[in-house]
C-alpha cells in the first residue's frame, strides 16, 4: 500500500507517517534491550557492561550502513513523489547493487580489524572477552541489517511506514525466543545473543522482501530497468553516501567518549551501559523524525510542494518538546523499576549513576529531536553534503567533552556528551535547512497546487 505524503494537513500526515516507524524502531531496540537483559540477568554485570560499552562501535558500523539505505530512500521519494515510476525502478535495481557490495566490503574489514579496535578503545579488562565475543558475531550480520534496511527504505519511499512494522514486530518475538534458546538452553553467553539478533533482523527482512514481490506491483521490474545505470548510480551514491558518512563521523566523537568512559572505572562503564539502553528506547521518538521528514520532505519536493516543507519543520520541533517531557516523566519515576531488568541483585550506586545519566540527557533530549528532523529534512531537500557538517559538528562536541568535560567533571561530564554535541549540530542545523528552503524555491518559484 503506497501513501501520497503531498497532501492533507502536514501534522496528521507525519503523525500518521511516523508513529509506525517510531514502533518500528522501538522494535528494534527490543532486540539490543532483550540481549541487555538476559546478558545482566543470566550472565553477569560485566557481561552487561562488554555489550554496552560496544555501543559507539556497534553504531559506527551499523549506522553507517542505516544511513545509506536511507539516503537511497530519498531519489526513490523523490521519484515517487514525482510520479516517475520508471525512474523509480531504476534507483531500486541500483541500490541493490550497492547495498550487496557495501554490505560485504563492510563486513570483511570490520571482522578483520575488531578486537584492534576495541583495544584501542581501552575497553577494561574485565569487560573486553564479552564485548569482542558480542560485536564480532553481531558484526557477522551486516548482510541481514542492509537486507532489511534497504527493503524497509524502499516501502518507506512509496509512503508505507506501517508493513515494516508489522515485520518487525514478527522478528522481535522471534529474537526473545532465540535469546532465551541460546543463553539460557545452549549457554552460548554473548555470542548466542548476537546471533539471536543477526537472526531476527535477517527474517525481518525477508518479510519485507516477500511483501514488496507479492503486494507492491509498483516495484516490478519491466525490461531493462535491472540494468546497471551511470547516473543512477552516481545520484543514489550522491545521497547514501554523506548518510552514511554522517553517522560515521559521528560515532567517532562516541568512541573517543566510550575510550574516555572506560578510563573512569568498571562502575561507571556499567552505568553508563545499562543506562545507555534505556536512552536509546526513550530515545526513539526522536529518532523517528528523521525517516518521516526525509520521505515527507523529499515526496513534497519531488511533486514540487514547498508550501508543505516549514510547516513539517514546525511539526518536528513541536513534537521534540512534547517527547523531551515524556523522556524526563519516565525517567523521573520509572528509572529504578527498570534498573532491575538488568541486574541480578539490586545496585544502589549504579542506579543513582544511571538515573542521573538519564536526567542529564533527558532535560536536553528535545535537541536529538531537531538534529533529526533538520538533518533529514536537508537530505531530503537534496542537499546531502550539507547534513555532513553537522556530524562533524557532533564529532567535534564529543571529542571535545572527552578530552575536557570527562577530565574535569568525571562522571558528569561524560553525561553531557551527547546533548552537546547535539545542541551545537542543531545551531548548524536550523538555520542551514532554512537556508536551503529559500535555494528551493528559487529553482522552483511556483508550488504546484493542492489537490
Amino acid at each position: 500500500m503506497t501513501k501520497d505524503l503531498t497532501r492533507g494537513n502536514p501534522v496528521s500526515v507525519i503523525l500518521q507517517f511516523t508513529v509506525p516507524i517510531l514502533l518500528g524502531l522501538l522494535l528494534q531496540q527490543v532486540y539490543n534491550l532483550v540481549d541487555t537483559m538476559i546478558v545482566g540477568k543470566f550472565v553477569g554485570l560485566d557481561a552487561l557492561g562488554g555489550v554496552g560499552s560496544t555501543g559507539s562501535l556497534n553504531f559506527m558500523v551499523l549506522g553507517s550502513c542505516i544511513g545509506l539505505c536511507m539516503g537511497f530512500g530519498i531519489p526513490m521519494a523523490n521519484s515517487f513523489g514525482a510520479g516517475e515510476l520508471k525512474r523509480l525502478r531504476r534507483y531500486v535495481a541500483n541500490s541493490i547493487y550497492l547495498c550487496a557490495i557495501a554490505s560485504v566490503l563492510v563486513m570483511a574489514v570490520v571482522i578483520l580489524f575488531c578486537r584492534e579496535i576495541l583495544t584501542a578503545m581501552h575497553t577494561t579488562p574485565e569487560n573486553f572477552p564479552y564485548a569482542f565475543d558480542y560485536i564480532y558475531w553481531i558484526f557477522w550480520g551486516i548482510p541481514f541489517v542492509m537486507l532489511y534496511n534497504m527493503t524497509s527504505s524502499m516501502i518507506r519511499a512509496v509512503g508505507d511506514s506501517k508493513s515494516p512494522l508489522l515485520f518487525l514486530a514478527v522478528a522481535a518475538a522471534i529474537n526473545v525466543g532465540l535469546d532465551l534458546l541460546f543463553i539460557l538452553v545452549f549457554h552460548l553467553g554473548v555470542a548466542g545473543a548476537a546471533w539471536a539478533t543477526n537472526l531476527s533482523q535477517g527474517i525481518s527482512g525477508l518479510l519485507c522482501l516477500f511483501y514488496i514481490r507479492k503486494k507492491l506491483p509498483i516495484f516490478r521490474f519491466e525490461p531493462g530497468e535491472l540494468a546497471w545505470r551511470r547516473a543512477e548510480v552516481l545520484h543514489l551514491l550522491a545521497n547514501g553516501f554523506p548518510m552514511s558518512l554522517q553517522y560515521f563521523i559521528t560515532s567517532i566523537g562516541s568512541i573517543t567518549l566510550q575510550s574516555a568512559v572506560n578510563g573512569l572505572g568498571t562502575i561507571y562503564v556499567n552505568a553508563l551501559a545499562a543506562g545507555g539502553k534505556i536512552a536509546q528506547m526513550l530515545q526513539c521518538p526522536f529518532e523517528a523524525l528523521g525517516p518521516a521528514m526525509a520521505t515527507y520532505t523529499g515526496q513534497n519536493v519531488g511533486a514540487h510542494r514547498l508550501r508543505r516543507i516549514p510547516s513539517g519543520l514546525k511539526v518536528v520541533v513541536l513534537l521534540s518538546v512534547l517527547f523531551a517531557v515524556l523522556y524526563v516523566t519516565i525517567t523521573w519515576f520509572f528509572t529504578p523499576a527498570i534498573a532491575l531488568l538488568f541486574l541480578q541483585t539490586p545496585d544502589e550506586a549504579l542506579i543513582a549513576l544511571m538515573r542521573q545519566f538519564l536526567l542529564i540527557v533527558g532535560v536536553l533530549s528535545w535537541t536529538l529531536g531537531l538534529v533529526n528532523g533538520f538533518r533529514f529534512s536537508i537530505q531530503g531537500m537534496g542537499y546531502a553534503q550539507l547534513a555532513i557538517l553537522s556530524g562533524v559538528t557532533e564529532m567535534v562536541a564529543r571529542v571535545g567533552v572527552a578530552l575536557v568535560l570527562v577530565p574535569w567533571l568525571g562522571y558528569v561530564g561524560a553525561c553531557l556528551g551527547s546533548p552537546v554535541a547535539w545542541l551545537l549540530a542543531d545551531c548548524f542545523l536550523v538555520p542551514t535547512a532554512l537556508w536551503c528552503l529559500r535555494r528551493l524555491r528559487q529553482r522552483i518559484p511556483e508550488d504546484a497546487p493542492e489537490i
